[in-house]
């Protein structure tokens, strides 16, 4: 393509040096027009790393061609026209410009002096005026295009990043919340079942139908535990391999029926309601249940006491949930037990998915308290 080009110009001025002439019956000598006509064209190979140098030479040539007596026609300016357009497309808008207006400048007048007296003015002034400020107003053009193309394709890309990274924080949000609904529900359901077959294996000798009840409420346990886990995990499933619909999700309602099973491990929970009960979010209140539920297997499996404390206080616009152990392990030995797995990190990062808070620690009388506060409404 350089050599295309080249080659076009210089056969430019080559023409440019044998016939611009105003007078052909007077025609002046060729060789002055082709010498800086070889120059301006040569120049040319640097036009893309010094394109002021480059228009600076060409300018000079073509104003020293008309000086000399050639007509300023497009065949004598074509090399500081393809100056002016590079530049004009490689350099800043208002660089080019004023290279294309000082070249305007500098070679009007002397066109003007040594044009004969019947050329037209038009001819000798706007022509060669036109000439170069058109390759100015291309190349700038052709830039800007190029630099709105480089956009749109910069935002694409960025919007595909985006894209990219939005998915990935997706799924990564959705591994978690299943991971935490995991741990809920084998937690929960494996320490509770723990506890009933060590009471039962205990009492299977003295109390034989105590042991016997404990065995059945086993079983329901399992099965639940079960049922569960089976929901959960279908969630990973697509939607039409799913050949059984979900299980309910839990509720606050279903509070009286976790404190009864907990109740057949030996482990009494009261419950306490403050405030008028106000109806919340499916959001708030499965992450209540689910705070409710971590607490109290924590109490079951580490804290060592018969006895557990839930309190519900409704206001206007927050539900605190408090569930704390008054005696049992000392607080240390408690604090070290629950902090050692996921029961902390999963009820803290589900109260604050559902835009409120959560706090624990160990209590002056070797218990521990857990506290969550839920808006209402999420």
């Amino acid at each position: 393509m350089d050599a295309a080009l080249i080659t076009c110009v210089f056969a430019c001025v080559v023409s440019a040096s044998f016939l611009g002439t105003w007078d052909v019956r007077e025609p002046i000598a060729w060789w002055p027009g082709l010498v800086l006509g070889i120059i301006a064209t040569a120049a040319l190979l640097w036009r893309r790393t010094h394109p002021r140098p480059v228009v600076v030479v060409t300018g000079v040539c073509a104003i020293a061609a008309v000086s000399v007596g050639y007509l300023t026609t497009m065949l004598l300016l074509a090399p500081v026209m393809v100056a002016l357009f590079w530049l004009a497309l490689l350099d800043e808008r208002r660089t080019a410009h004023l290279f294309g207006l000082g070249v305007v400048v500098l070679m009007i007048p002397v066109a003007v002096l040594q044009a004969p007296r019947y050329a037209s003015f038009i001819i000798v002034t706007l022509n060669p005026a036109l000439t170069l400020l058109l390759p100015v107003a291309w190349g700038s053009a052709l830039r800007l295009r190029r630099a709105f193309t480089d956009s749109l394709r910069a935002r694409a890309e960025y919007a595909e990043h985006t894209r990219e990274e939005e998915a990935l924080r997706r799924v990564a949000e959705e591994r978690v919340r299943i991971a935490r609904e995991l741990h809920d529900v084998v937690a929960h359901h494996l320490t509770l079942a723990n506890a009933q077959a060590i009471t039962a294996a205990h009492l299977i000798r003295n109390d034989p139908e105590q042991a016997e009840q404990l065995l059945t409420g086993l079983s329901g346990t399992t099965a639940t535990a079960l049922r569960e886990l089976k929901a959960t995990v279908r969630l990973l499933r697509r939607p039409e391999d799913c050949d059984s619909p979900l299980q309910p999700t839990p509720k606050l309602d279903q509070l009286p029926a976790m404190v009864a099973a907990l109740a057949t491990t030996g482990l009494d929970v009261a419950v306490t309601t403050e405030g008028e009960i106000r109806p919340l979010s499916p959001a708030v209140d499965l992450t209540a249940f689910r705070i409710i539920q971590e607490a109290l297997t924590n109490v079951t499996k580490h804290a060592g006491t018969p006895t557990a404390q839930v309190t519900l206080t409704y206001t206007d616009d927050v539900l605190k949930i408090e569930i704390s152990n008054k005696r049992g392990q000392p607080a240390a030995t408690a604090s070290t037990a629950v902090n050692s797995g996921f029961g902390l990190i999963s009820m803290r990062e589900r109260a604050l998915s559902a835009g409120g808070r959560f706090v624990a620690g160990p209590r002056p009388d070797g218990g521990y308290t857990a506290l969550a506060e839920l808006p209402l409404h999420f």
